[in-house]
């Protein structure tokens, strides 16, 4: 968000920046007219959407458009069951404008505060081995070029174009239009469950190729992890969902406040963090219920973190999460926080963290009054060991060379951002790093 002196923050509070001016443009012509005002004033322009990337990706030194007023349907194909939504259009409020449509998005994050441009651009993605990253939903975009020209990229225009621009970091223009393939509206029904850490690794492919949408978290100092397992129901079956005090207490008052206070005091007295950790997973209990899914993908985070979170090829997750464990241990080091484990099925994106590979996902957190370097660099040592990618959006040190022995695709990339982008109109400190200068 940007405050009233012109500074910008991301949510993690990690990047801020006062750039040389904001802007809000309310409709796509003005979209393009601020991007023709930055290249003849020889300013970088960035959109920006809910920043909720820890890392610099929406760094704006130059222009910085905030796209909020950019947001809602544009059209809506029922018949191919494809919508498109303007690209400042939030997630949570992409699946209420679905809803009267009896259209869904196929799969989503737990976070659903992103607008659907940020989403895309990041990599955002759920969990479940049959399901991509939201970005493998797009069909079409439409973006404000460095010249201040629309140029469409669908099945129709430049098609071979679309798994780089699905998926491109905010290097290539500005996105002011997506076009999804959504899905009939359905329910998911929701089993939360502690189980043994050792017996979910050892048949964790197993389980993960079982479910619909397989997630678990475990924290360091436990032998327990919380599995999250989520499967389709059709959309007129009826639903279960959980109470309103239930969902207070759980959700509210446990999740965010209760927890906010434990990690607060853990941060001043490090020393409580195991048994701390080992209350919370004596007190997790059984969750069963039902819901549209857009209710049950999505759950609010209050308290305040930071997270790096890297791909690794599905087969290895489970080995990855044991080292992390041996890591944890023998340095003596006690997480308040989770690790989190999702996966998704490989795609064509060429930056999509899954690209070519099905892939697990291994997120690791601190409380944001914590330093998170000396966990997250030597987690990130085990996860280049494992040919991890990293989620654009959150935290992580590759660069250009490192990651192009990770991506196929990564020189074709640059080259099209060559093409697309040749003054660098869309460029910042991240996107110089991680795709060269």
């Amino acid at each position: 968000m940007t405050a009233a002196n012109g500074v910008w923050r991301n949510w993690s509070r990690l990047e801020r920046v006062k750039p040389v001016r904001v802007e809000r443009p309310p409709t796509i012509a003005a979209v393009q007219r601020a991007v023709t005002a930055a290249a003849r004033a020889g300013l970088r322009v960035k959109a920006v959407g809910a920043g909720h990337s820890f890392t610099g990706i929406a760094v704006a030194t130059g222009v910085l458009l905030e796209l909020d007023e950019l947001s809602g349907i544009v059209s809506v194909d029922r018949e191919r069951m494809r919508v498109t939504l303007l690209a400042g259009t939030r997630l949570h409020e992409a699946a209420r404008l679905l809803r009267p449509h009896g259209l869904a998005m196929e799969n989503l994050g737990d976070i659903d505060v992103q607008t659907i441009a940020g989403a895309i651009s990041t990599g955002t993605h759920g969990t479940g081995s049959r399901f991509g990253g939201i970005a493998t939903q797009v069909v079409g975009i439409t973006l404000v070029t460095a010249d201040g020209e629309l140029r469409r990229i669908d099945e129709d225009h430049e098609p071979e174009l679309l798994p780089a621009v699905a998926l491109s970091l905010g290097a290539l223009g500005v996105i002011v239009e997506v076009t999804l393939q959504c899905v009939p509206a359905f329910v998911l029904t929701a089993l939360e469950c502690p189980a043994p850490l050792d017996e979910t690794l050892d048949d964790l492919e197993g389980i993960v190729e079982r479910s619909d949408h397989f997630e678990f978290y475990w924290f360091t100092d436990t032998t327990t992890a919380v599995t999250k397992t989520n499967e389709r129901r059709p959309g007129g079956e009826r639903t279960r969902p959980l109470s309103a005090m239930r969902r207070f207490v759980d959700d509210s008052l446990m999740a965010n406040g209760v927890y906010r206070v434990t990690c607060a005091a853990s941060s001043m007295v490090p020393g409580i963090v195991p048994s701390v950790n080992r209350l919370a997973d004596r007190l997790w209990t059984n969750r069963e219920y039902s819901d549209l899914s857009h209710r049950v993908f999505a759950t609010r985070r209050t308290v305040r973190f930071r997270e790096m979170e890297y791909a690794v090829p599905a087969e290895r997750t489970a080995d990855v999460v044991r080292a992390i464990d041996e890591l944890t241990r023998s340095r003596g080091w006690h997480v308040s926080f989770p690790i989190e484990v999702r996966f998704a099925a490989a795609d064509d994106l060429w930056l999509s963290t899954a690209s070519g590979r099905p892939s697990g996902y291994i997120a690791v957190h601190r409380y944001h009054r914590e330093d998170h370097r000396p966990y997250f660099e030597a987690v990130e040592d085990i996860m280049r060991e494992h040919r991890g990618r990293p989620h654009w959006g959150k935290l992580h040190t590759q660069d250009a060379a490192s990651l192009a022995d990770l991506y196929p695709r990564h020189a074709d990339f640059v080259a099209l951002r060559d093409r697309m982008d040749p003054d660098r109109l869309f460029t910042n400190a991240y996107l110089e790093r991680v795709l060269g200068g």
